[in-house]
């Protein structure tokens, strides 16, 4: 099964004589940006790494020291004392176009430097490998394997347009789908690491979703253009300008949304305290609204993924049919071991018909169902009446499952 891979990983030395414990080497590549010897790499490049040389391609070698890393971007900039060294000039990969093509320059295994030479494949393609998701990366055709990660990827006008990161592949060898970090994002992180040592992004404080052609159907939208708010967060930039769960963000300072990631870089690239203007979607009718962002604050834990053990209660009203799932109230004890708020309102899933529609949606047992069809449900009576007006559309529900709240629809069996 293909995966998302990192090119860069310890490569261990061959094994010495036991009495001496193995050193650990590492390969990557990376790209001067200034005659200064400025040098942008990825943070997985140098993360851990205690000692870090710079080879050139003539065989001169330079100690190099850590400006600053991102790991949400996955990019580092590095420092080379030196003068006059050769250099890339940063593009501006905004203009890049699909079909465009491009050169792919690194250390692939360790080799030395390589050139390989490809085409732009696509823009503001997301993996969900870097942490943060703060991802708009260029997918490429150029061949790149290990040790590429850092190096450049390169226009016919010598510009540097991105800096390759990733690739997928199922062996961990190229087979022609790569994907480099822009270079407009590379230079705004780099500016930040140099002048700051850090990087700070604005946070509007919601949990967002694309709009699939069955979320547009069910709330009779024209298009699916556009992110659905599953949550807002309490105190947040977005609370206070008055953002509801269920609103459409349209737009973001004039500028349209296509989905959710796009919102989540442009929101990230802009700095807290900035004051952006929402055009929202709400009851079919257009709104703006004003917020000023808050700041990201990177937390590194990812959320629990553990499998929580939900008791079933003996009375259970079966509601196989349109949903395939048996659900019961959600009472304040089961919401607690659910790891909700004891005033949560909805009901929860107790069974999963697993040939149903739910099961085929991803809900699963020990879920809670706040909304259907943006009506609140917190008894059997409520989710009969909301169905009851579903009619043939996709039948749309607000799932709470392990602590975050999102959006699915579920077409009626």
């Amino acid at each position: 099964m293909p995966q998302f891979r990192e090119f860069f990983r310890g490569m261990p030395q061959q094994q010495q004589p036991q009495q001496r414990p193995p050193t650990e080497r590492g390969l990557g590549s990376g790209v001067i940006v200034s005659a200064d010897g400025t040098v942008l790499t990825n943070h997985h490049v140098v993360e851990g790494a205690e000692k870090i040389t710079v080879e050139m391609n003539d065989n001169r070698t330079y100690e190099a020291k850590i400006v600053g890393s991102d790991p949400p971007s996955d990019l580092a900039v590095l420092k080379i004392e030196g003068q006059n060294l050769p250099f890339l000039n940063l593009g501006n990969s905004d203009n890049v176009r699909v079909g465009d093509i491009v050169l792919a320059i690194g250390n692939p295994l360790g080799i030395g430097q390589t050139v390989t030479a490809g085409i732009i494949s696509a823009k503001g393609r997301r993996t969900g490998l870097s942490n943060g998701s703060f991802e708009d990366f260029l997918q490429t055709d150029a061949p790149i394997n290990r040790g590429n990660s850092g190096g450049a990827l390169v226009n016919l006008s010598s510009e540097l347009i991105g800096i390759n990161s990733q690739i997928l592949s199922p062996s961990g060898g190229n087979i022609g789908i790569g994907f480099s970090i822009p270079s407009n994002m590379a230079k705004s992180v780099m500016e930040q690491l140099l002048k700051d040592g850090k990087v700070r992004r604005g946070m509007l404080g919601v949990d967002i979703q694309s709009i699939t052609p069955d979320v547009a159907k069910s709330l009779d939208l024209k298009d699916n253009k556009g992110v659905i708010v599953s949550n807002v967060r309490a105190g947040s930039a977005a609370e206070k300008a008055g953002v509801k769960r269920g609103d459409i963000i349209v737009a973001i300072n004039g500028e349209s949304i296509e989905d959710g990631n796009v919102l989540r870089n442009k929101v990230a690239a802009t700095q807290p305290g900035s004051q952006v203007k929402l055009r929202i979607l709400r009851d079919g009718e257009e709104q703006e609204l004003d917020a000023t962002l808050d700041e990201f604050a990177a937390e590194g834990v990812k959320p629990d993924d553990a499998n929580q053990e939900n008791q079933r209660e003996e009375d259970k009203s079966d509601q196989n049919g349109k949903l395939g799932l048996s659900l019961q109230p959600l009472t304040s004890e089961t919401a607690r071991r659910l790891g909700l708020p004891s005033d949560t309102q909805g009901v929860v899933v107790t069974e999963v018909d697993p040939n149903g529609s739910a099961a085929a949606a991803g809900i699963s047992e020990g879920d809670v169902i706040l909304e259907i069809n943006r009506q609140a449900v917190k008894s059997l009576e409520d989710v009969q009446a909301a169905l009851a007006k579903s009619g043939d559309r996709p039948i749309l529900l607000l799932i709470s499952s392990k602590g975050r709240t999102a959006y699915l629809t579920i077409r009626p069996q």
